[in-house]
């Protein structure tokens, strides 16, 4: 599949569900973020952007690995006072409800928050695309996260794995920075690190 392509099946995407579909659990569209807490607790990812419903099951097993591993990178990194978290809830306003995969906040804003983090408190934001996320992943939350003003998006393709890095200038992201596999990306910003994007597919090597 190519960029710009429709989803796949993997990933159930659904923008401002009607009503009719599943009367029970949904009101009508556009939806706002009381709406959405309202929804069952079935183990599926709502969003909101704009209003319109993203719907998406848990991430396969690779999909997973990548953040668990990201999330020792990050966190072996941080210096005192800031943390990486995985899968938790941001929302710029009312319309509007994200969950990324991993994030980069202060202690104290999780020592403090209720909820749901507000974006002023997030400096990196990171999504590991799926197949049936590449549109979003890609082009909408690309907007969506720059319109926040979230300092800095990490977006992870597992094929390969590529590290793509966008760096808010403005009120929009940079042309993003790409780093392939077999190469070492190093970034400063939220802090210093560095890895091969390889190192976040790879088994773990055991220990002679």
């Amino acid at each position: 599949m190519t960029e710009g392509e429709t989803p796949d099946t993997e990933w159930v995407t659904a923008m401002a569900i009607e009503p009719t579909t599943r009367r029970a659990a949904f009101p009508s569209a556009p939806f706002t973020v009381d709406d959405l807490l309202a929804f069952p607790d079935d183990g599926n990812r709502y969003e909101l952007f704009n209003g319109s419903l993203v719907v998406s099951p848990a991430p396969l097993p690779l999909h997973q690995r990548v953040i668990t591993r990201l999330l020792r990178i990050l966190e072996d990194a941080a210096p005192p006072g800031l943390e990486a978290l995985s899968t938790v809830n941001v929302s710029p306003g009312a319309k509007d409800f994200y969950i990324p995969d991993l994030v980069v906040v202060p202690e104290s804003a999780s020592e403090s928050v209720g909820l749901m983090f507000a974006p002023s408190d997030l400096q990196l934001v990171v999504e590991v695309v799926s197949p049936g996320s590449r549109m979003h992943d890609r082009t909408v939350k690309v907007v969506a996260y720059a319109a926040a003003g979230i300092p800095v998006y990490w977006r992870v393709e597992i094929d390969g794995p590529i590290l793509h890095v966008y760096e808010l200038e403005g009120d929009s992201y940079q042309e993003p920075v790409a780093y392939k596999t077999g190469t070492t990306a190093t970034l400063s910003s939220p802090f210093p690190v560095s890895f091969d994007p390889a190192d976040l597919t790879a088994r773990r090597i055991s220990s002679p």
